[in-house]
């Protein structure tokens, strides 16, 4: 067991992402570029890495990270569920402090789909009466 690789999957929206975390020194890699490169937002990296805020162990392991679908949000917030799964494969005690964030709670909103004679899935075109 000298390189144990724990691999775990997060959804949001339409993002998937499949992280793989091993013992390390605190390197994010998402699709083969490193995490500043592709999330530049800060609140966005923040997102990323708030599950080891939450635990308190920002350098303790490295990640890589493939994410498909969606956009930068739903990206970052599928990422971070998939980080948290994976922590919690590690070491049960986590599951606590992670669940109170909701870091392990799937947001299950999606898009709703436009309906015809709509310009949009909610909204009508002006009613005339004459």
């Amino acid at each position: 067991m000298s390189a144990e690789i724990i691999n775990a999957v997060g959804r949001r929206k339409s993002s998937v992402a499949r992280v793989y975390l091993t013992k390390g020194t605190g390197k994010i890699v998402i699709n083969n570029k490193e995490l500043a490169d592709y999330f530049p937002q800060r609140e966005i990296q923040l997102k990323v890495t708030e599950p080891f805020l939450t635990l308190s162990l920002e350098n303790g392991y490295n990640i890589k990270v493939n994410v498909d679908g969606g956009g930068f949000k739903g990206q970052a917030e599928a990422t971070r569920m998939a980080i948290s799964r994976a922590l919690v494969k590690i070491n049960e005690d986590f599951k606590k402090p992670l669940k109170d964030q909701k870091l392990l709670t799937r947001d299950s909103r999606e898009v709703e789909r436009k309906k015809y004679g709509q310009p949009k899935a909610r909204k009508r075109f002006q009613f005339s009466k004459r």
